[in-house]
């Protein structure tokens, strides 16, 4: 089950909402000034399915930063095409 939350009643009701989303494996969107801002969802479901691959697309998918944005986005794309390639399958698999 998926439930939004406002982030005042997210504080009153943690424990309820970790509960909830340890045994019933529910999920949670946390809003704070009418806008989503973060969720709480089983371990499992936070970890699935992402990979060191997805954080290019994680990044460009942020939110728009103030003043210094031009140039805080000018020096992460400067660091990513610095980085090596990362090889086809893991190792560690």
């Amino acid at each position: 089950m998926i439930r939004t939350i406002k982030a005042t009643d997210a504080v009153r009701e943690f424990s309820e909402i970790l509960n909830s989303v340890k045994y019933r494996a529910d999920r949670f969107t946390i809003i704070r000034g009418g806008k989503p801002v973060a969720a709480i969802v089983p371990v499992e479901s936070a970890q699935a399915g992402r990979t060191l691959k997805d954080l290019r697309l994680i990044i460009k998918s942020l939110p728009r930063l103030g003043d210094d944005s031009e140039q805080f986005a000018r020096d992460v794309e400067e660091i990513a095409h610095l980085q090596p390639a990362l090889p086809e399958k893991s190792q560690w698999e």
